[in-house]
């Protein structure tokens, strides 16, 4: 759902390529099988987010490594703000529109869960908040929660504050930095993976779903890609035959995406998901290496290119148009909810994601940090400002 660009001193001091078109063509392939899945048209499309995990963890890993080879270590507060305002602003700019607009026009119920799901969105820990009140992602996934499909960018947020930290561990810890990285992506999803198939067995798998401890393996896996030893062997086991590798991952991952189900599948939580999420890892790394093959090249046509370009802001915004205009009711419901989805995500790229993440000097360095906090005091602020409807209650002594 994110993106990241390399810095200038990274691609001055490495020969990797900079940017891979075939990238931003996952990303749009990503985003449209939540769309198809949120919509009630591909029963795997949720799968889709783990694509988007494994390319948050190869992309974010791969630019770290950047950094690590051209300063020696990773400058943290200057990692941070760049994620913040490559990923704030469009969701400051979602949360506030949409709470707004529900408050004004929606159910009570609607109302009440919106105002309650918003300080934890605004925190980055909504999926534990949504696990904590037992709101399950499969059974109860419903029109009374607008920010539920905000649980994968807590997770993500999480891993951009631990990660780098672990990365700067590694790099002051001496040479061969790539490879204890490795080592280390690799011992840590595999704990991840015992964690889920530990946590497995319950009706309702909400809680190895999106529990950041038991997704951490599809970002890991990514990251564990993005390290120099993981790429050597993609090139010399794939070769030339890295196009016909990468044309059967993406049969592979097809299928899983038209024939899987969250609730009736069991099997992703006890390795599924795992294997899922390593195969996308794969077939980004090959996309990476080998630019001009075949699938590489489908992937690189611009319609799913520009997709991909919008996809973090149209991952934020299409569920609170779908379930205000109840897209899961027949494909004119959903070919509308998703026209208006895409214009809001594009608004919101270029009229505010890129200009505060290119253009603008006071997003940066101390009235950066200021804007920042203004911000967020502004949607603290909100969150009590707007009065919750009451709850329902039922007069016991009428029963009967």
């Amino acid at each position: 759902m994110t993106q990241v660009q390399p810095t200038k001193a990274a691609r001055t001091t490495t020969g990797r390529k900079p940017h891979v078109p075939a990238l931003d063509g996952l990303r749009g392939a990503a985003i449209l099988g939540v769309l198809l899945f949120h919509t009630g048209h591909l029963s795997g499309g949720f799968l889709g987010v783990d694509l988007f995990f494994a390319l948050s963890g190869y992309l974010i890993t791969d630019l770290l490594l950047r950094e690590i080879e051209a300063t020696g270590g990773v400058a943290l507060v200057a990692f941070w703000g760049r994620r913040i305002r490559r990923l704030l602003p469009a969701l400051a700019t979602m949360l506030g529109g949409v709470t707004v607009l529900v408050w004004a026009v929606g159910p009570p119920d609607m109302v009440r869960a919106t105002l309650s799901d918003g300080p934890w969105v605004q925190l980055n820990l909504v999926n534990w908040h949504l696990l904590a009140e037992s709101a399950g992602y499969w059974d109860r996934f419903g029109p009374a929660r607008v920010f539920e499909h905000l649980w994968s960018i807590a997770v993500e947020e999480q891993f951009y504050l631990v990660w780098p930290v672990l990365l700067l561990v590694i790099a002051r810890g001496g040479r061969r930095v790539d490879r204890r990285v490795a080592a280390t992506a690799g011992l840590a999803s595999a704990v991840s993976l015992v964690l889920m198939i530990t946590f497995a067995g319950s009706a309702d798998p909400s809680r190895v779903y999106t529990g950041t401890d038991t997704r951490a393996f599809s970002l890991l896996l990514g990251a564990l890609v993005a390290t120099r030893p993981v790429r050597a062997v993609l090139a010399r086991t794939a070769g030339r035959w890295a196009g016909a590798v990468s044309a059967s991952l993406v049969v592979g991952i097809g299928a899983a995406w038209l024939l899987v189900d969250g609730v009736n599948s069991p099997w992703l939580y006890t390795g599924g998901l795992f294997a899922h999420s390593l195969a996308a890892a794969v077939l980004i790394g090959l996309c990476a290496q080998a630019p001009h093959a075949l699938v590489a090249g489908i992937l690189a046509r611009r319609p799913l290119r520009w997709l991909g370009l919008i996809s973090y802001s149209l991952y934020l915004w299409h569920w609170p148009v779908f379930v205000l205009l109840s897209a899961q009711h027949g494909w004119i419901r959903t070919a509308a909810a998703c026209a208006v989805s895409i214009g809001l995500a594009a608004l919101s790229k270029y009229l505010v994601e890129d200009p505060i993440r290119f253009r603008a000097t006071w997003a940066r360095g101390r009235s950066g940090v200021l804007a920042f906090a203004v911000l967020m005091v502004g949607l603290a602020v909100l969150w009590q400002a707007l009065p919750a409807p009451a709850p329902t209650t039922i007069d016991i002594t009428k029963l009967g």
